[in-house]
């Protein structure tokens, strides 16, 4: 006699939101795995090379931004828009959508932004900042980069210059008006602290 497969249950896909200390940013929050790394979409055109759900997001008129990142997406909106107003479109839109399990982020993203990020940084260290750039790096990725996820954002090192330190903010992160004080408070702060020859920390936005 034959044995009968179970045919396996998936799990329903459940979704909430999360505010950011960034008002027109919202982060919606998924039991589901979307995107292993980070994925930053400012513009519909970068969203339709490399994202059906970000090119997607973007027909609404009131999206602006899409940040996707682990079980997350971030939406920023439009400002002239009330979260109230647009909140359970969107979260009903993503909801359905990884429900249908389509595609989120296409092949090689990852490998792209790599390449664009090592063509973009002309900057080569050597002697002492070698070690010194490994140990900002490793303080922004241990310390930082946990607490801004939380937040629904991002922050990468960008580079480091004669004691000033580059930083990338995006996601929520990117135009919030409370991160310009978490830079300078908790991030400028801890690198002063640890590392020594730091004496700023400025910011550009992903």
């Amino acid at each position: 006699m034959e044995a009968v497969e179970n045919p396996v249950t998936k799990s329903p896909v459940m979704l909430y939101t999360e505010q950011t200390p960034n008002p027109e940013t919202l982060k919606f929050v998924t039991n589901k795995m979307l995107y292993r790394s980070t994925a930053d979409f400012k513009d519909e055109s970068t969203a339709k090379e490399w994202s059906e759900l970000a090119t997607a997001l973007f027909k609404f008129p009131y999206v602006k931004g899409v940040y996707i990142c682990n079980n997350f997406v971030t939406v920023t909106k439009e400002f002239n828009y009330a979260w109230e107003d647009i909140m359970l479109n969107l979260k009903e839109f993503i909801k359905a959508y990884v429900t249908e399990e389509k595609s989120i982020i296409s092949e090689g993203y990852e490998a792209a932004m790599l390449e664009i990020e090592a063509n973009s940084s002309e900057i080569i260290y050597t002697g002492d900042e070698v070690e010194l750039v490994k140990k900002i790096k490793d303080l922004i990725d241990t310390y930082v980069k946990p607490a801004v996820e939380m937040d629904g954002g991002n922050i990468e090192f960008k580079s480091y210059d004669q004691g000033i330190v580059t930083v990338i903010l995006q996601g929520s992160c990117s135009g919030c008006p409370s991160s310009t004080v978490t830079l300078k408070s908790g991030i400028e702060g801890m690198l002063k602290r640890m590392v020594p020859e730091v004496k700023e920390v400025v910011s550009e936005m992903g």
